[in-house]
């Protein structure tokens, strides 16, 4: 039954609903996709600014090229909320975000118009061109399609693929720039202004055209003629208002154009096709656009929360405090963020210690090998990046910092499952791959009390660290149970509920305290003691080890228990070390399976990595 509310998108069931549309209907499509987003992400949560943003982009890509024939990748997959409604989602979209629903981000195992899978920034340029030659050597015509927002640009990746881009290569390639916050190309001023309004009138692109072929068609001069016009075109425009980084790489330079303009953007994309080889297409296009809250506050509706869950201050604001508190007592104290400042809580600092602050764009792995330089001189620099962003920087954690030993804090935010942006964003690798670097010290805070401790202590080593936390508040349960009238201030291991007749032991870190505290009370009810051992730290393993060698009760079972994966993690490495100390207690371990976490609709991350509490219950018992 059509929806009265959307009568226009209700008949869209595939791009080609699209193209069959009068621009009329396009253009009211358009209103009542901005007014269906806002009805339904306000509800699921996710990313709603930019997806308003890139409305008309969307409906244009569509009406010109063939998905899934003609290849589309989106930068991140953020902004493809537009995409997946015009290509057969639209019955879906109420589960976005959910278990077991549609993905936040493109996924190739979602819909065959997703030719590649993002969550991360600045590979779409790489992607598109790998497809673009994969065409190119099976004799195919198909076009690739990269959408790249701008703030991409601040990651090297897209430099890098860009770098290999050629105008003369035969690639059908072409890079839309969705520019919406900061400008790229030097085209600025009422001259560029002017020939933009020009090249957006279909009559130019035609005139083009044809003045260019019959130009070749003229006998052994033809060609030689329209290299000469193109450029001494290309330098005119040079002297006039400056040279464009685009066009300096090689490649065929189109716009900027306003983005939300469906008709411009189509007649520019049609103009990419025609020239032969790769391009690029410059749009400007409005941030939460049609929607005047997110117009006007972009950063703030750049992602919402889903419907009646409140936002509250958690570890980010709470790292964000102590650091600020901190940096006021030490000069030294740095911070440095990847085009994270506000989701990593250091929105404050930036603002009370603006010389000290350091915000270098989506560009991890330089942030990492900037704060080793700061610290190479001196400084006490405190890079905080989310766990799944963090492994684009393992290179420079290993090689410009752990090896030289340097005084680089690196605070992992969102360390562990998290909900919501699905296996892109889980927090359960950086365990695995940090825990092999030697003079690396983990330290895992359950608390803030703790978090502050960590933080302390890591600010003191001569040595890097890390400190991992999670993305939520911390639990007044585990307050009570392991920190109440405890004034001990050393870093180190908490323990609960140990007696010497306990018959079972269960040892976790971070997070996996309030499971681990559940898991006690269950087994307390089916009249099975049950301790619980929470660790402060985690690397070093050998010292971790025997702290706990001389806490375990003989005989007792031992459950060593993680929300990261299995291979090379915390529970598989203390187990390891308790065995080389001689510990002959019976250890069992549970983690995440090495697999990437996908649950269905009736599981929760918890249950279906089975680390949740009955889980857990069933392995003691």
């Amino acid at each position: 039954m059509q929806d009265k509310k959307y009568p226009l998108l209700d008949t869209v069931n595939c791009p080609d609903d699209v193209k069959k549309m009068s621009a009329e209907q396009a253009n009211a499509l358009a209103d009542e996709i901005r007014e269906y987003l806002v009805d339904t992400v306000s509800v699921t949560g996710g990313h709603l600014a930019s997806n308003l943003g890139v409305v008309e982009l969307t409906l244009a890509l569509h009406r010109v090229f063939d998905s899934p024939r003609d290849k589309i990748v989106w930068d991140v997959g953020h902004q493809s909320y537009v995409h997946k409604l015009l290509t057969g989602r639209r019955d879906r979209f109420a589960t976005l975000r959910t278990s077991g629903g549609l993905s936040g981000f493109t996924k190739r195992d979602e819909s065959e118009h997703d030719p590649f899978g993002a969550g991360h920034s600045s590979t779409s340029i790489s992607a598109a061109l790998g497809i673009a030659e994969a065409q190119r050597m099976k004799n195919g015509k198909n076009y690739t399609v990269a959408v790249v927002g701008d703030g991409a640009f601040t990651g090297g990746m897209i430099h890098e693929a860009l770098n290999n881009c050629d105008e003369h290569s035969g690639l059908r390639l072409i890079v839309v720039i969705n520019e919406n916050e900061m400008s790229i190309s030097k085209n600025i001023g009422s001259f560029a202004k002017s020939i933009s309004k020009i090249r957006m009138r279909p009559g130019y692109f035609r005139t083009k055209a044809a003045t260019r072929g019959f130009l070749k068609k003229i006998p052994l001069i033809g060609k030689p003629i329209v290299s000469l016009i193109v450029g001494l075109k290309k330098s005119l425009k040079n002297l006039l208002y400056g040279s464009n980084y685009f066009e300096n790489l090689g490649l065929y330079y189109l716009g900027p154009v306003d983005g939300n303009d469906r008709e411009a953007v189509e007649n520019l994309l049609r103009e990419a096709k025609k020239c032969g080889g790769s391009a690029v297409v410059h749009l400007k296009t409005k941030k939460g656009k049609g929607y005047a809250p997110a117009e006007a506050d972009p950063d703030r509706f750049h992602s919402v929360a889903p419907k009646d869950s409140a936002r509250v201050a958690g570890f980010s604001a709470e790292f964000g405090n102590i650091v600020c508190e901190m940096a006021a007592k030490d000069e030294r104290i740095c911070a440095i963020t990847a085009a994270m400042s506000q989701g990593t809580g250091l929105t404050r600092f930036e603002n009370e210690y603006a010389e000290r602050f350091f915000d270098v764009g989506i560009a991890e792995e330089h942030a990492v090998t900037f704060a080793a330089g700061l610290a190479a001189d001196g400084m006490r620099p405190v890079c905080a990046i989310y766990s799944t962003f963090l492994q684009r920087a393992y290179d420079n954690v290993l090689h410009d910092v752990a090896l030289q030993r340097l005084p680089v804090l690196i605070c992992i935010d969102r360390a562990g499952l998290n909900s919501g942006d699905g296996a892109t964003h889980h927090g359960v690798f950086d365990v695995s791959f940090l825990s092999g670097i030697p003079s690396l010290k983990i330290y895992t805070p359950a608390t803030y009390g703790a978090l502050r401790r960590a933080m302390t202590e890591a600010l003191a080593l001569d040595a890097p660290a890390a400190i991992r936390y999670p993305c939520g508040t911390e639990d007044e349960r585990v307050v009570k149970a392991f920190y109440m009238g405890s004034e001990d201030a050393r870093i180190g291991i908490r323990t609960a509920f140990i007696e010497d007749d306990t018959d079972r032991m269960i040892i976790v870190h971070g997070r996996m305290a309030s499971t681990a505290l559940d898991v006690r009370n269950t087994l307390a009810e089916k009249g099975v003691s049950c301790g619980v051992i929470l660790c402060e730290y985690i690397a070093p393993y050998s010292e971790l080890a025997a702290e706990i060698m001389s806490l375990l009760p003989n005989g007792a079972r031992v459950l060593i228990a993680e929300e990261e994966i299995l291979q090379g993690g915390f529970a598989m490495n203390l187990a390891d070390s308790l065995r080389t100390l001689g510990c002959t207690n019976k250890i069992s371990i549970r983690a995440v399976e090495n697999a990437f976490v996908t649950p269905n609709t009736s599981q929760s991350i918890f249950e279906a990595t089975g680390v949740d509490k009955d889980s857990l219950v069933k392995i003691l018992m």
